[in-house]
């Protein structure tokens, strides 16, 4: 009778342990914060009035009359965008100089004045229309910083500011994300504005609830710290985002994000494909190549960061063959590497602990980026191993964390072998939505995964090993 309890009682917490769940590690990402990571590389279009004037930075006194494009196409733009893999483009609707690429009813410098399409032109709406024809996501960039208008440096410059946001915001259909620059200099008058955010990310949020706002410091993705094309080895989403503010001077203390930090903000690696944002002549063979752009991806999709790629548009309208050539290469290079070697049947997964049926090893090869494996909590040198069937050339690691779930993992070990028994060594740290961790081609036969410090109990949710093709044999190191 005792034995028949006692397993009645084993029974009861063996059943317990199973449904058990592991508590969320605050704080979190909201719905739209995941769904942008989701999307992971995407475009900007710098075409504005300095595409005319040849230069990065307007003054606000160019004549609307050198605006006048000899064969503008989005739909050029969109279709090339699309074949690039790109899953969206994020328009300069408005740069510092303060001239706006449609037809605002709250400044007098716009395409309005121009000779294009006599003054009935509008590049917002046309690119709005190529996005959806072309299944890409808009987004919006908009200066705060206006070196033309008049009431630039008075409160009521942030009132235009954001009435210029409601036009864009309500006129062209859904919004991905809308772009802040931490730029904040002298308008005409000669004052600078003390800019009102949160009346400006008040007015994303009441029109389009599902965008994400983008600056330094979010409020739902912040700068990356750079615009050289990489993120850093250690990339926590969380950060003390009331601390910093768009064009804080003291980024670089906070462009690791914050492992304890207060907010989810992850960040986004914006940098363009050629020396300059704005398209000039002289930097047509300048044209980053596709192997530098493949080291880029790894570099900033490869260490929990969106990619945004700046393509400069040229005085036509229109993307420059060399900048269309480069990015179609990256594509192809992206379809050749980006093949999981470890997605065979014949692969065999190892734990050194499971915390329950929920969260199996099964979780690491599933392909489902929500679930994840985790170990049991007495285990205190979690541990995956990893056996191939056969021995792959392989250059690149990636592991994946169930960001819903909070940012978690502090750092973790590699051991490679090869079917000799030589091994080689890697060390990680942070992980989040994704990490790559590269090393020099080599045949792999045997995969030791480590985890060795973390904030909370660890959960991964994917691995994958890849060959990075190179198609000139640069090196993937940043």
């Amino acid at each position: 009778m005792r034995f028949l309890v006692l397993l009645f009682l084993f029974s009861g917490l063996s059943f317990f342990s199973v449904g058990q769940k592991i508590a969320p590690l605050a704080p979190l990402p909201s719905a739209k914060q995941i769904q942008w990571q989701n999307l992971e590389y995407y475009g900007f279009i710098h075409f504005n009035m300095n595409t005319f004037t040849d230069v990065e930075w307007g003054e606000g006194k160019e004549s609307p009359s050198l605006f006048n494009p000899s064969a503008l196409d989005c739909r050029q733009w969109a279709r090339i965008a699309k074949a690039a893999g790109m899953k969206g483009l994020i328009l300069t609707a408005k740069h510092h100089d303060g001239f706006a690429l449609y037809p605002s009813k709250f400044t007098e410098h716009t395409v309005a004045k121009s000779p294009w399409k006599n003054g009935k032109g509008d590049v917002v709406k046309e690119l709005s229309e190529a996005c959806k024809e072309f299944g890409l996501k808009l987004g919006i960039y908009l200066s705060p910083w206006d070196r033309f208008h008049p009431a630039y440096g008075t409160d009521a410059y942030n009132k235009i500011y954001a009435e210029m946001q409601k036009e864009l915001l309500i006129q062209y259909g859904p919004i991905f994300e809308f772009w802040y620059d931490g730029a904040n200099g002298e308008g005409p008058n000669g004052k600078k504005q003390v800019y009102d955010w949160p009346l400006f990310h008040s007015m994303v949020n009441k029109y389009q609830p599902h965008a994400v706002q983008f600056s330094d410091n979010g409020p739902d993705i912040r700068w990356v710290g750079n615009e050289r094309g990489y993120n850093y080895e250690t990339s926590w989403s969380p950060i003390n985002k009331d601390e910093i503010y768009p064009g804080y001077p003291k980024f670089d203390l906070y462009k690791y994000g914050q492992e304890n930090g207060s907010h989810w903000v992850a960040p986004e690696v914006d940098v363009s494909i050629r020396p300059g944002w704005y398209y000039h002549a002289k930097e047509d063979n300048r044209v980053k190549s596709p192997d530098s752009l493949m080291k880029i991806y790894v570099a900033s999709v490869g260490r929990n960061s969106n990619l945004l790629l700046n393509i400069p548009v040229d005085k036509r309208g229109l993307i420059h063959p060399n900048d269309s050539a480069s990015m179609m290469g990256f594509a192809d290079l992206r379809k050749k590497s980006i093949i999981n070697l470890l997605n065979s049947k014949s692969t065999k997964y190892e734990v050194s602990s499971s915390f329950n049926a929920q969260y199996a090893i099964s979780q690491l090869s599933d392909l489902n980026a929500s679930s994840a494996w985790a170990p049991s909590k007495s285990d205190l040198k979690p541990e995956i191993q990893i056996h191939l069937a056969e021995a792959k050339l392989a250059n690149s690691l990636l592991l994946q964390e169930p960001i819903a779930m909070g940012q978690r993992i502090k750092s973790f070990k590699v051991e490679l072998e090869s079917e000799t028994g030589e091994k080689w060594f890697l060390h990680g740290k942070t992980i989040g939505h994704k990490r790559m961790i590269t090393f020099p081609e080599r045949k792999v036969k045997h995969i030791r995964i480590i985890l060795e410090d973390y904030r909370a109990q660890p959960l991964v949710s994917n691995l994958a090993l890849y060959r990075i093709i190179s198609a000139r044999n640069e090196s993937l190191f940043h």
